[in-house]
């Protein structure tokens, strides 16, 4: 059985009668990748360490732009988001991998047999979500596969999915833990090709961020919610179907599909997306991080504050830390 991170490891937390305020905030509304907080919230583990967490509603306004501007002190940041905001200078840094690895891949209807291979997808119709990243990941992944890399774009946010399944569309990009789990519920078969396999590297789809200044000024305060965090985390990779309930239970009602989020918390259990083995929770890898950074770089996603593509590949070295993390596997 793994490790559970027990309330040895957070031997730094702070007095009980300190109750440190803290907010943090969610880069979309609830779910699985979001688990390991209200875990810790529903334990009384963020109470244990002293703090007074405050997870805080999502809105239109990005858990970036909130950190960055310290409306709130931490916050769950889409990997490809926290690079582009950081390349332009914004004030956070990333104290732990949420996601271990990708989860995304490029999705299509079941009975297309004229697709086989992304190569297939030229010239197809694309239901995307309005970003940069987009386009370069699908092109690369055509072009690794011999095609040109050439496809039309419709912008459709999250009604890519029903245009998907009523095939007024090709293919989409999906969260293999989230979507896929619920094309699977709502029986329309799919098949999917995974960016790894042509080209793209692997990568933390999803960090627990902090403001820099701030953490920089209270590293024990820090220390003590990102382990709270780390152990709420832990718990849903050893527990998932409780972690599930725990979840549905702590969001009031905003989660309407419980059998969703109990197959999405199975399948991120599952495909070894919460922890790494014979690894800490959390931990961030330098190398992975340093291999998505020079492909966001190469691709001219990563800008400056003029909106430029950057000319030198940024040192990313300070952009992240796993010192607050417990590193007890």
């Amino acid at each position: 059985m793994k490790h559970l991170i027990t309330a040895a490891l957070l031997a730094i937390a702070l007095p009980a009668a300190a109750q440190e305020k803290l907010s943090v905030a969610l880069d979309w509304t609830p779910n699985t990748n979001h688990v390991g907080l209200y875990v810790a919230q529903s334990q009384g583990w963020f109470d244990d360490a002293g703090l007074d967490v405050d997870i805080l509603p999502y809105t239109d306004t990005s858990s970036g732009t909130l950190i960055a501007a310290g409306v709130a002190e931490f916050g769950i940041l889409s990997a490809v988001g926290f690079h582009s905001q950081r390349a332009i200078g914004a004030d956070m840094t990333a104290v732990m991998a949420v996601v271990q690895h990708e989860t995304g891949r490029v999705v299509f209807n079941g009975d297309r047999d004229d697709i086989q291979r992304p190569a297939d997808l030229d010239g197809k119709i694309y239901a995307g979500f309005g970003s940069a990243w987009e386009n370069a990941l699908i092109a690369t992944i055509i072009r690794n596969d011999g095609g040109t890399g050439v496809f039309d774009t419709v912008t459709l946010g999250t009604s890519a999915y029903e245009a998907l399944a009523n095939g007024s569309v090709d293919f989409t990009l999906e969260v293999s833990t989230w979507e896929g789990v619920n094309s699977v519920l709502l029986n329309r078969p799919q098949r999917a090709f995974r960016y790894a396999d042509y080209g793209v590297p692997d990568q933390h789809t999803t960090f627990l961020g902090g403001n820099g200044t701030w953490l920089a000024q209270n590293p024990e305060i820090a220390r003590a919610f990102v382990q709270a965090a780390q152990r709420g985390y832990d718990f849903a990779a050893n527990n998932p179907r409780e972690a599930a309930n725990i979840l549905i239970a702590e969001t009031a009602g905003m989660l309407t599909n419980p059998d969703l989020v109990r197959a999405s918390m199975e399948a991120l259990v599952a495909g070894g997306y919460l922890q790494d083995p014979d690894e800490p929770t959390g931990l961030i890898d330098a190398a992975m991080f340093a291999d998505i950074t020079g492909f966001l770089f190469d691709a001219g996603i990563m800008r400056g504050e003029d909106g430029r593509p950057l000319d030198v590949m940024p040192d990313v070295s300070h952009w992240f830390t796993n010192a607050y993390l417990s590193q007890t596997d």
